[in-house]
């Protein structure tokens, strides 16, 4: 796992760590939620991944907001040998880029490249950052001062929402990808969605009203 990242500089103007307001996340599962499914699974170049329909206008709204923005996701094609890991890591930096380019900061890529059952040399080993394990959520929380308790897990698979669970944060699922199908794990989202940008949209207008109350 090697989460790539935007960490906070502080300079003679900064609060010191540790007094900020708590910060308000979104972690966003990558297949399925930001992007669409690939008919085959998984997808090597960036070229020919497409975005959700609306994602980028409803993130750029969520970023002005005031949300961070995280993604998550376990990535089984790199684990597997299907994708090498500099496969990955293109796609990886041109999707970053992607998100850049419309004005979303994306605070960490939190991608899973290991699988202790079924992954290849030298990914076949567990991780903290392995869904459902939590650790992506608790490395944002000590690293950069997130709230789990006001964050959201937002995803298409029981995996992620499990992990969004575990860590504390509130979930919501969308309909889109396999829309909870995979049934692996029990989860109970609070808010249903067609697709990521009316749930995301969703969230800032509750969080903007709760703003004006």
């Amino acid at each position: 796992m090697r989460p790539s990242d935007h960490p906070f500089e502080f300079g003679p103007n900064s609060p010191l760590p540790g007094t900020q307001a708590p910060k308000c996340a979104l972690f966003i599962d990558r297949w399925g939620t930001l992007l669409e499914q690939p008919e085959k699974g998984w997808c090597a170049r960036f070229k020919d991944a497409e975005f959700s329909p609306g994602a980028l206008e409803s993130l750029f709204r969520a970023h002005q907001a005031g949300w961070m923005i995280y993604l998550i996701g376990n990535e089984d094609a790199v684990a597997r040998g299907r994708i090498t890991d500099s496969t990955w890591e293109r796609f990886e930096s041109e999707l970053l880029q992607a998100l850049s380019s419309y004005g979303i900061p994306v605070q960490r890529n939190y991608a899973c490249l290991d699988d202790p059952q079924n992954g290849k040399p030298p990914h076949d080993k567990d991780s903290v950052f392995l869904l459902p394990n939590t650790g992506a959520m608790y490395h944002a929380k000590q690293h950069d001062g997130v709230d789990l308790e006001r964050s959201w897990v937002i995803g298409d698979s029981t995996i992620e929402l499990a992990a969004g669970w575990r860590a504390g944060c509130r979930l919501a699922a969308v309909r889109s990808g396999v829309a909870l199908a995979d049934c692996e794990l029990d989860v109970q989202p609070e808010i249903w969605g067609s697709s990521l940008s009316q749930v995301v949209y969703e969230l800032v207008e509750l969080s903007e009203q709760r703003a004006r109350a």
